[in-house]
């Protein structure tokens, strides 16, 4: 059964759920990627041999960077996890909302796990109170780049409900299972 809703593209929940596996899964490259990068290089600082130099609000920034980078890589990976314990459940579209929310969250844990990060190289650079405000700029474009730019689009653009988020769970009854027998 094909669906349009309106929105100019004929294709079933299945192809919609499909459509948008492989769409996030192009995105989880490029965030997972910058992850690694920037986890691998936190994990190696600590071997360094001016790390004993640091003071104690510097290596409590480092603990603080580095968990968050874990939990970053965390979330940033759920996803394909998620996807291969539920593969051949018939569950992509419940599938595809958790992944996408688990890739929210794990951007949202980037962009503190890089603003940390920021915070210790810059401190150690700077040695003095410019290193926050360079930090807190950064923060600010970060946040613009990522997050204000495209709810200032969804504003400008009229868009209609997320697909994902209206058919997907209209379909589901309360215990999450769809109504059809899935």
């Amino acid at each position: 059964m094909t669906e349009t809703s309106g929105r100019g593209r004929e294709e079933t929940q299945e192809e919609r759920a499909d459509r948008q596996w492989s769409e996030l899964l192009q995105e989880l490259r490029v965030a997972q990627t910058g992850v690694q990068i920037l986890f691998g290089f936190l994990l190696a600082v600590v071997f360094q041999s001016r790390f004993e130099e640091l003071g104690d609000v510097d290596r409590n920034i480092y603990v603080v960077t580095v968990m968050l980078g874990s939990a970053t890589a965390a979330a940033l990976i759920g996803p394909v996890s998620y996807h291969r314990l539920l593969t051949g459940r018939r569950m992509k579209p419940e599938t595809v909302i958790w992944a996408s929310r688990m890739t929210v969250l794990g951007l949202v844990l980037l962009f503190c796990t890089m603003c940390s990060t920021l915070l210790l190289i810059l401190r150690v650079a700077l040695h003095n109170e410019t290193a926050l405000w360079l930090v807190g700029g950064m923060a600010l474009w970060f946040l613009i780049c990522w997050f204000v730019f495209p709810l200032w689009a969804i504003a400008r653009g009229h868009s209609g409900p997320r697909e994902t988020d209206t058919d997907d769970m209209d379909d589901m009854d309360s215990t999450g299972d769809r109504g059809r027998g899935a």
